[in-house]
């Protein structure tokens, strides 16, 4: 009996271990890792303080935490107050309404973020509310009003209804009986509130990406627009955010009751101290301003600095995720001067009419810019665009893994069984399926249903025989880790993890591949056209195109400065200097609804298989 006790117990303990480990082991690596000299984010070379100091310097980030901080402070404090009171009323009110009201309050609850935030974000541009800070106050107390009442309603429904009754014959004013009797005896649901409403809004990111604007950004969006590049940054910042809990957790149990009184002094001016700050902060003045909307950790941010300081005036930049993104953004009512999307979507811009032509004559330094990727397809003469970055899609390789010979196979080299489980696939149907069709000697634009359903089958196949992996940027972390042998990528992720790991190297298949350009375009909103051309000539200035094109990884638009980089800091890196000008390569092209519609039923099939 006693050994099925001791045995009984050490079950429990591995048990908890094993729970503990669950939770927080993955908060430990995230601090190790943040010491990293290096950066990758899976592979230990060595001890250092770099991306502590990164952070630090980095504006962005310091201006997201305080976002994400005021916005759930002040949150929390709306939210707990509308909450409270909604519970206590509700006590009071008659089953119908009671039962009503509760049935609505879950709604919120209950249904998916996405869905909260597309009709927060349809709210706002219905009624033409410039999005921002304010926006994003405002959709946050909205949802996390909700949970406070379900915090506190259980608290009130078991308070005696007579005690505030009592209170008021006893000489209390209903306010008095509300702040002195009813509130205090429910502070334990009052505190769960506030602890959960806090926590919602500090964490969020869907509602609060597509309710902002003017800039504005909590930790996030930030973070999110940061893993579109390996940015060792993030583990920093976690680190810090951690720390930071744990001591506010300690305190919370050290400081004497007796402090009580000056804690609360401390808070309520430092909560005064905290919205004249803000209001400062948010209020802008009467400059001029320019509206950027452009991909994250696509532009160095000491360039938008500089040319803040160098014409006296404001920079709103904010990021996105993916063109289509961009694009939904756009559509919703969302108001920016000068977008940096891709070729495919720039023609779709045009298409649409969102787009006004270009006046070159305003544009100083174009007299470098590379003729192979001017004139494209999808904007004619450049009427529209002012290229900023171009490159290829191809496949990156490790070269002690990868036979030289067996690169003759082109695209076919990624359904060679030789190879199974050692392939990445990027994450994308375009670049999926452009693979699939050139490999079958297709165009990459093409419409024919019949080529499409043959460069499906191409892709099933190879997911029956290869068992390849689909990711996103994350794969520049793991071949930078070198842990499979080949991936597909766009040729700046090529040439940065090609400088981290002299083992990669890139290629291009014959078949041919999807050149891209991403560019500046003016949209028709755009309200200082002026300072909208300024901008384009300070990012082709020769230091300024130089610089960007070393902070990002692409290659610069710039003959002269993509040259100079080839030879210098990618000096022996391929994938910098991709074939722009292959016979088969192809530019994408926009697609019509109904081909754009076949090809994404296909691709949920490839996912899904």
């Amino acid at each position: 009996m006693e050994k099925k006790k001791k045995r009984g117990k050490a079950a429990y303990i591995a048990y908890i271990v094993v729970l503990f480990l669950f939770f927080y082991l993955p908060i430990v690596v995230t601090m190790v890792y943040s010491f990293n000299s290096s950066k990758s984010l899976t592979s230990m070379s060595g001890f250092s303080f770099r991306w502590y100091g990164r952070l630090i310097s980095d504006g962005n980030i310091m201006k997201a935490v305080f976002v994400s901080v005021t916005i759930a402070i002040f949150a929390t404090l709306i939210s707990t107050v509308l909450g409270t009171l909604t519970a206590i009323g509700l006590c009071r009110s008659r089953k119908i309404i009671r039962d009503i009201v509760l049935n609505v309050n879950n709604i919120p609850i209950m249904s998916p973020d996405i869905v909260t935030a597309i009709g927060l974000m349809l709210l706002f541009s219905s009624i033409a509310m410039p999005r921002g800070y304010f926006t994003m106050l405002l959709a946050h107390v909205a949802f996390c009003t909700p949970f406070v009442i379900t915090s506190v309603y259980p608290k009130a429904r078991s308070l005696d209804p007579s005690i505030a009754d009592a209170a008021m014959d006893l000489g209390a004013t209903p306010f008095e009986a509300l702040i002195k009797v009813i509130i205090p005896m429910l502070k334990d649901g009052i505190y769960a509130g506030v602890l959960l409403a806090f926590t919602m809004s500090f964490d969020d990111f869907v509602i609060s990406y597509f309710v902002t604007g003017n800039g504005v950004q909590n930790i996030s969006i930030v973070v999110y627009n940061m893993t579109k590049r390996i940015n060792p940054t993030i583990n920093a910042l976690s680190t810090i955010v951690i720390i930071a809990i744990a001591i506010l957790l300690v305190i919370s149990k050290l400081v004497p009751k007796l402090m009580k009184n000056t804690m609360k002094k401390i808070l309520i001016v430092g909560l005064f101290v905290l919205i004249g700050i803000t209001i400062f902060a948010g209020t802008r003045g009467g400059g001029r301003t320019l509206r950027i909307y452009n991909a994250g950790e696509y532009i160095d941010p000491d360039l938008v600095e500089a040319f803040e300081a160098e014409h006296d005036c404001k920079v709103v930049y904010e990021t996105f995720d993916s063109n289509e993104s961009m694009y939904t953004k756009i559509k919703s009512g969302a108001e920016y001067d000068l977008l940096i999307p891709s070729d495919y979507m720039i023609e779709r811009l045009i298409k649409e009419d969102m787009l006004q032509p270009l006046e070159w004559d305003m544009i100083e330094n174009t007299e470098g810019l590379n003729p192979k990727i001017m004139d494209l397809p999808y904007d004619p003469g450049n009427k529209y665009s002012v290229p900023y970055f171009c490159g290829s899609v191809g496949i990156l390789y490790d070269t002690t893994k990868v036979d030289e010979e067996d690169l003759d196979e082109g695209w076919e080299i990624l359904r060679d069984t030789k190879y199974k489980g050692q392939i990445y696939m990027y994450d994308s149907e375009r670049d999926s399926f452009m693979i699939a069709l050139k490999a079958l000697g297709f165009s990459m634009n093409t419409a024919d249903k019949e080529e499409i359903k043959k460069a499906y089958d191409w892709l099933i196949e190879q997911r029956e025989t290869m068992d390849c992996v689909y990711v996103g940027d994350e794969v520049m972390d793991n071949m930078i880790s070198g842990i499979k042998a080949m991936a597909v990528v766009y040729s700046g992720d090529g040439a940065y993890v090609m400088a981290d790991n002299e083992d990669m190297d890139y290629f291009e298949p014959e078949e041919g591949t999807n050149v891209w350009c991403d560019a500046m375009v003016l949209t028709k909103d755009c309200e200082d056209t002026e300072l909208a051309y300024e901008f384009m000539s300070f990012m082709l200035e020769y230091d300024n195109a130089s610089a960007n094109s070393v902070f990002v990884g692409y290659t610069s638009p710039l003959v002269a400065v993509a040259d100079d980089l080839a030879a210098t800091e990618f000096e022996g890196i391929d994938a910098y200097v991709p074939g722009l000008d292959g016979p088969n390569n192809e530019v994408f092209r926009y697609q019509e609804k109904d081909i754009k519609e076949y090809y994404a039923d296909l691709w949920t099939k490839v996912k899904a298989y």
